[in-house]
């Protein structure tokens, strides 16, 4: 699709909780496919939209061992800049997509200049909304595709809970889906620790960084005009 096409499709009326597809990632259980990429609207800019996947695309420590790092240090970071940027987007896609300046990324970490992010502690207090709340975009809890959901060669398998508390699910299509822990870029105090969010959409400071069970939700800012 040509930059012209793209922005004409949603140009200053994508609204805040919209969804549209925007490159391409595996999302079956086979890992080889190809599938869109579900996007849901954060803010608009009017010339900018800050966008969400509306899944869990993969699962990934936020760092490769239990060590001091930063998110500008992290494996995290890197892959998401790397390796997810260059398999989920190509050429043409790549010149929508801002250099963000991500800041809010903890005490004593510094800012970052990053294509693809996480979001921020302060971000998802203002642009996502908690259990039983309606006012806003986007839904804090989240649930994964099988590509997620399946191990890795790394050691890496997605949490999903499996018990009986309905407010631990989201129903999609008449099914009920276990929702997952997924990572936000701030780390809390200790740089061996960073935030991520609950199944019932809390925001929690203590997931260690090496921990391989919590999943990743990209975000990232395109350009309109």
């Amino acid at each position: 699709m040509e930059k012209d096409d793209f922005a004409f499709t949603l140009h200053l009326s994508a609204k805040p909780g919209e969804i549209f597809t925007f490159g391409t990632y595996p999302q079956t259980l086979g890992g080889e496919d190809r599938t869109p990429i579900k996007w849901r609207v954060l803010q608009n800019s009017g010339s900018e939209l800050f966008i969400l996947s509306e899944y869990i695309l993969d699962c990934r420590r936020y760092h490769g061992e239990y060590a001091d790092t930063t998110w500008r240090d992290s494996d995290l970071r890197r892959w998401l800049n790397d390796e997810f940027y260059n398999a989920a987007f190509n050429d043409s896609e790549k010149r929508f997509i801002k250099t963000t300046h991500c800041a809010d990324n903890g005490e004593g970490s510094a800012d970052t200049e990053d294509k693809v992010f996480l979001p921020s502690v302060s971000e998802v207090k203002e642009l996502t909304y908690k259990l039983d709340e309606v006012s806003l975009s986007a839904n804090r809890r989240a649930t994964a595709t099988e590509f997620a959901r399946i191990k890795k060669n790394d050691g890496c398998h997605l949490y999903v809970y499996n018990k009986k508390v309905k407010n631990d699910y989201i129903t999609e299509e008449g099914e009920e889906l276990g929702c997952s822990w997924w990572w936000l870029r701030t780390q809390h105090g200790r740089s061996s620790r960073a935030f991520f969010i609950g199944p019932r959409s809390s925001i929690r400071s203590y997931g260690r960084v090496n921990l391989a069970c919590y999943g990743v939700r990209p975000a990232l800012i395109i350009h309109l005009q």
